[in-house]
């Protein structure tokens, strides 16, 4: 899921988790992926039948009319959807004196499960919540003979689990020590360090389900050095092992950034290549770029953005604006995440920035 497909899911499930029924009359329908919908549609039709049986005459005509309005929209699908459909349907009115029925249908980023059927006073929305959660994640490592760091990569946000320092004595020696006791005592340091932090990565990362892969990176040979200290089922995990600089916090974003061929279907990548792409035109080709919520309104109102970025630390209001606006005029969004480096470049940058069509002065 992108971080735009996040945003439209979040924002539908907003707008659902609002309302209320007055009684058991909002009518959830999950149909899994690959499911004959003529089925769902039968066993809808079905349930029309046994909601006549309700004694309460609003009620009872809600969840007919709300039945009814999902059945036509299911019968508006050739076939199920790819990852599946979710239908909501009910009286969406505040005013107790009025009857709104509206249909909500979602299309959803992963493949639904799970069938599901429910007439309640609120709507059914935990399977697809569960989709904003972000499960699958890759494990970093960091490391030379000084430090060490232990991370995750989780969707665009990179955190730090645990930094290790070690006991690895200096270059100079202390005075009466010869140069080969010395380089022993500091080869048996760097041995016992590496170990400290295999094991910390074994404890953290093999009972870890979610794991898709692990990187590893560090300068010279230290990572070839410290990977014969992994146990086997972690060894067989590493998707990638890089040459970075740092081995701080810091040193987990470079591994990242170093790792993009292994990564480029990962979510983090879409934000950092459009990013990239505007920070570089900005330095080469600065009239082909705008920012700033005055500048980039401009350029919308002339018909010249092809891609909008809207950091989703801007008001929620002004993101559905916005979005709307560039939609009609056939430009791209992108909805970025102030969780990595560049997002927050954005964030400072004002929230919003444009790549341009052609240049405007």
């Amino acid at each position: 899921m992108n971080s735009k497909q996040r945003h439209d899911l979040k924002k539908i499930l907003r707008e659902l988790s609002q309302i209320r029924g007055r009684h058991t009359e909002l009518v959830s329908v999950y149909v899994p992926a690959g499911y004959d919908l003529n089925k769902i549609i039968n066993h809808l039709e079905q349930e029309q039948g046994t909601a006549s049986n309700i004694k309460d005459a609003r009620t009872r005509k809600n969840v007919i009319d709300s039945l009814e309005r999902a059945i036509r929209h299911l019968r508006l699908f050739k076939q199920t959807p790819p990852n599946g459909l979710a239908v909501f349907a009910g009286n969406a009115s505040d005013n107790e004196s009025k009857v709104d029925i509206k249909i909500w249908s979602v299309e959803p980023p992963e493949p639904l499960n799970s069938r599901l059927y429910r007439c309640d006073q609120t709507f059914v929305l935990d399977i697809l919540k569960e989709m904003l959660e972000t499960r699958e994640c890759f494990g970093l490592i960091v490391m030379d003979r000084r430090e060490g760091t232990i991370g995750y990569l989780r969707g665009t946000l990179i955190e730090s689990i645990f930094h290790l320092t070690s006991g690895v004595p200096g270059k100079t020696r202390a005075g009466g020590q010869s140069s080969q006791r010395f380089a022993r005592l500091r080869e048996g340091a760097a041995k016992e360090f590496y170990k400290r932090i295999a094991d910390a990565a074994q404890e953290e990362f093999l009972t870890n389900k979610d794991l898709k892969g692990i990187l590893i990176g560090g300068p010279g040979p230290t990572k070839e050095d410290f990977m014969m200290y992994l146990n086997q089922q972690l060894k067989n995990k590493v998707i990638a092992v890089q040459d970075i600089t740092y081995t701080d916090e810091s040193g987990l974003h470079e591994l990242v950034d170093k790792s993009q061929d292994v990564l480029a279907k990962e979510e983090i990548m879409e934000e950092k290549k459009i990013l990239g792409e505007f920070f570089t035109r900005l330095v080469k080709e600065p009239e082909k770029v705008t920012y700033g919520s005055k500048e980039v309104e401009r350029a919308l109102d002339m018909g010249a953005v092809e891609k909008l970025l809207i950091s989703d630390s801007l008001d929620e209001i002004e993101i559905e604006r916005l979005e709307e606006k560039a939609e009609a005029l056939g430009t791209t969004v992108f909805i970025i995440s102030t969780e990595t480096r560049e997002g927050v470049q954005l964030r400072d940058f004002g929230g919003l920035a444009a790549i341009l069509r052609y240049g405007i002065n």
